[in-house]
């Protein structure tokens, strides 16, 4: 099942544009963010690892076992600055997590093969 989405992707596009032009204002880094997560939903569909982006957003993705209750079992988890860095591939996984700017916990939490986006 596809995720419907919420942000018209043409007014998330040119947020991430203009965030990445230096706009750092908040309505446009919060634009952002929903709307990488929304792109992510939609390029990797499931429910088996969660991704929060606090305090802006959340999705799931990533095929596998569906997660319902409690504490997700796999669950990646950073600042909007690094999230979006990663998407736009200014930021590399592999150096992000190894920086502690994103915490991934669980077998599923290695989102490398999905980012940039």
């Amino acid at each position: 099942m596809v995720a419907r989405r919420r942000i018209d992707i043409a007014e998330g596009r040119a947020a991430l544009a203009a965030w990445r032009n230096g706009e750092a204002a908040r309505p446009v880094t919060a634009m952002a963010v929903r709307y990488t997560l929304e792109e992510l939903a939609a390029r990797a569909p499931g429910n088996s690892v969660e991704v929060r982006v606090p305090p802006f957003g959340v999705t799931q993705c990533i095929a596998g076992p569906r997660h319902t209750r409690g504490t997700p079992p796999n669950v990646v988890e950073c600042d909007a600055g690094t999230w979006l860095a990663l998407v736009t591939g200014g930021t590399d996984w592999g150096d992000a997590v190894e920086r502690g700017l994103v915490a991934a916990s669980g077998l599923r939490a290695d989102l490398s093969a999905e980012l940039p986006l």
